[in-house]
């Protein structure tokens, strides 16, 4: 069957109702094209701030507790996997694009690939730029797992989605998701980032099952800024990951912190991701946390 192209889905979105707040023009969720019975996480947070090298981690802990593990990137940058595969592999668009949309004519090794600790990786992609909706990527990417049938043996499936939310495609993700989990430093463009991150994940859980999980604290020594912001607003740290050398040297050879020459300090990190995956994968409490207006941001964060 020919799958529609992103120029057609991003019209036929127009005409949908109003479903996830004011003024909303979303691309929404087929009801056939629930994920089932895995857990899933959807990690959000401002451009930049390690959220493909949390995700992989994350990914290769919950492998290393035993759990089947699926890691979809939703960045035209294609580089969520770049540490788990050693490679940018190709992305679903790419592959549909060679087929001409014909989704029929695909395998799963097409798309599909096996990273470190047999984490399984897909790169979403993205439309060209200024021409369709990141929405429709993460569609047609869960509807060819579905009708592959590699949805029914994973326990865990994590969308690494990327930047900032700032349109409904982008916020797909959040459709499928159990838990949205946020990846912030502790500065303000993080924390304002998180901000509408919260407000997006809210405005999701209206209509979907996915709740607030949380923030990782990421490259960042102290927490002070965060730990404000999440009393002030009800949010809660999951993890905490310090400014280490070695956790950007590891991207840079292409590796997990699982595959790195051992050190304390890299014992340390490693042993906060396991227990993140194991905090994560018994079940963690939907937070009601509440945003806050732009102003009272920089009341809180922004004049210290």
């Amino acid at each position: 069957m020919r799958i529609e192209t992103p120029h057609a889905a991003l019209h036929r979105g127009r005409t949908a109702s109003h479903l996830d707040g004011e003024g909303s023009v979303q691309v929404h969720l087929d009801p056939n094209m629930t994920i089932g019975t895995a857990k899933v996480f959807s990690v959000y947070g401002k451009g930049g701030i390690g959220k493909s090298t949390t995700s992989s981690n994350l990914s290769v802990a919950f492998s290393k507790l035993g759990k089947r593990v699926l890691q979809i990137g939703c960045d035209p940058k294609h580089d969520s996997t770049f540490t788990l595969t050693k490679s940018l592999i190709p992305t679903v668009i790419d592959v549909l694009e060679s087929v001409q949309f014909h989704a029929e004519e695909l395998r799963p090794e097409d798309f599909v690939f096996q990273g470190y600790n047999g984490v399984m990786c897909v790169e979403a992609g993205g439309p060209p730029a200024g021409t369709g909706c990141g929405g429709y990527v993460v569609g047609q990417t869960v509807k060819l797992l579905k009708e592959h049938h590699l949805l029914e043996e994973t326990d865990v499936v994590i969308f690494d989605v990327l930047g900032d939310v700032v349109c409904g495609g982008f916020a797909a993700p959040l459709q499928h998701a159990d838990r949205g989990i946020i990846v912030a430093a502790n500065d303000f463009d993080s924390i304002f980032a998180m901000n509408r991150i919260i407000a997006a994940i809210k405005a999701k859980s209206k209509n979907y099952d996915v709740r607030l999980g949380g923030v990782i604290v990421n490259r960042s020594d102290d927490t002070d800024q965060i730990d404000k912001f999440n009393a002030a607003t009800g949010m809660k740290s999951l993890a905490h990951f310090p400014n280490l050398d070695v956790i950007r040297r590891s991207r840079l050879k292409k590796a997990t912190l699982f595959e790195m020459d051992s050190t304390p300090e890299l014992e340390a990190v490693k042993l906060e991701y396991l227990r993140l995956a194991a905090s994560l994968w018994a079940g963690t409490p939907a937070l009601e946390a509440s945003p806050m207006k732009d102003r009272d941001i920089f009341d809180l964060l922004g004049f210290d």
